[in-house]
């Protein structure tokens, strides 16, 4: 069964933006070579960039081809299409009579056309994931047409997350539908409360790093000893500090009896899947060798074999204030980062003194307020006296020191916890045929990210040491 004008239109848009990309992406990245060679102070290029360079000029001239001739493709269509409109109007024309219409005529009546994929009709998204794998597997007419309809209802209804929506092969990307994504069962997973309270950034459509200049080398200023002596000068100097853009992902390959004969095994694999890229996302940004979190913060040293709340809240205060000392008026320490059995253990201590200084808000007589209505990963836990904010990570690692039993409290400045993230793109599936001869499909979820805390030296903070062992209740 040929496919409908739409969908001929619909599979050219799709190739017309490719080569729209293809040829951004190609300048982008010609321009990243020679801003390197700039900012390293070369007069020529390296052999192997210049080469880059050459393959890349022609890349792009050859995306430039594409896209004259895929809107000359398009340009077509959209006359054959208008040809066909035009004479269905014409079909549907009709002459008035003398008949008098039915009363029922003279009302207006005002109705919709249904999705494709229907909560009502299909609560579980089986139907979706059956046609996915039955258009990859067997290229199925029929799957593939509702796959296109479904494509272009989004297009009309979220067109705002369909700009990342197509794949680098040689097949387009699907987009989830939104009611599943609603529907899906939860699972267990630590997820990203720390990622959810950064400083969030969108990230560029193209490049693989992120370049910021940061000033290593501050002008100065001092008193004139002498009338018309010299004043105080110092050259500035940056320093660029790249950060690389990494991207979570998990697959899972799921049987093709699975789907078909499967009740709710689709939507529970997909959920997973998306709760293990939260995780590691999140535990990146903490737990990665020499850029994350731990690997970065200042630490303040918490050493005694009986651990108590009143001993532990001046360290806290400790590293505020190390925060506080190191920014300046450049931000203020926010939030207080623990694992969840840190934040139970403080609020299971018992204090017969209160600190003599109180954030506003915070009850005279206690230590810190919690939100009864908060749990994990939805927002701050608390508030302590001084005012940070908590948030509960249970990335945190709890197998730290030499006993493997001690966890680490982080305190921060929200403002400089910097974190870029494709906002425009959900997580999506791609189907491929690498399983086919296993009968099986093969489901992906991604995402692409970066992340700094290294702005400022020692902007971050933490409290460790024997002090965060496991507590005891």
């Amino acid at each position: 069964m040929p496919g409908t004008i739409d969908d001929l239109i619909a599979s050219i848009e799709v190739e017309l933006e490719a080569a729209h990309k293809r040829h951004k992406k190609c300048g982008a990245e010609i321009q990243l070579i020679l801003d390197k060679a700039q900012q390293d102070g070369r007069s020529n290029l390296e052999p192997d960039e210049d080469q880059r360079v050459t393959e890349l000029f022609a890349a792009r001239d050859q995306a430039k081809t594409d896209i004259a001739g895929i809107e000359n493709k398009l340009a077509n269509a959209n006359k054959i299409k208008t040809e066909e409109m035009e004479r269905a109007a014409a079909q549907k024309e009709q002459r008035a009579t003398e008949t008098r219409k039915p009363s029922y005529e003279q009302v207006a009546r005002v109705g919709r056309e249904e999705r494709t994929y229907r909560k009502d009709q299909d609560p579980f998204g089986k139907g979706f994931l059956m046609d996915v794998s039955r258009q990859f597997l067997y290229q199925d007419v029929e799957a593939s047409h509702r796959l296109a309809q479904h494509m272009r209802e989004e297009r009309v209804e979220r067109a705002e997350y369909m700009q990342r929506a197509v794949g680098t092969g040689a097949f387009a990307g699907l987009t989830v539908p939104q009611y599943l994504t609603d529907m899906y069962a939860p699972a267990t997973a630590n997820l990203r409360p720390f990622a959810d309270a950064c400083n969030k950034h969108p990230l560029s459509e193209s490049g693989m790093a992120v370049n910021i200049s940061r000033i290593t080398t501050p002008s100065s200023a001092a008193l004139q000893a002498n009338e018309n002596d010299a004043v105080s000068e110092t050259n500035m100097d940056d320093t660029m500090l790249t950060v690389p853009v990494q991207t979570a992902a998990g697959q899972q390959t799921v049987s093709r009896q699975a789907i078909d004969r499967g009740t709710g095994i689709e939507d529970v694999t997909m959920q997973d899947l998306f709760n293990r890229v939260a995780t590691v996302l999140d535990s990146t940004l903490i737990n990665q060798a020499t850029t994350g979190l731990s690997a970065i913060a200042q630490a303040t040293a918490y050493t005694d074999a009986s651990p108590t709340g009143a001993e532990l809240y001046p360290k806290i205060l400790g590293a505020a204030a190390g925060v506080e000392a190191n920014l300046l008026a450049m931000g203020r320490p926010t939030h207080a980062v623990m694992h969840s059995r840190r934040w139970y253990w403080l609020s299971s201590q018992m204090a017969a003194v209160w600190p003599m200084i109180n954030w506003s808000n915070v009850p005279v007589q206690a230590a810190g307020t919690a939100d009864a209505n908060s749990s994990y990963s939805s927002g701050p836990r608390g508030v302590l006296p001084c005012g940070l904010e908590v948030i509960v990570d249970n990335n945190i690692a709890t197998n730290l020191g030499a006993g493997t039993n001690e966890d680490e409290l982080f305190v921060v400045p929200q403002a400089e916890c910097h974190l870029w993230e494709d906002a425009n793109a959900p997580l999506f599936i791609r189907a491929e045929q690498a399983k086919a001869a296993n009968l099986g499909v093969l489901l992906v979820a991604y995402s692409y990210f970066a992340y700094t805390f290294g702005r400022y030296t020692n902007g971050m903070q933490k409290v460790g040491g024997t002090g965060l062992v496991t507590p005891l209740f």
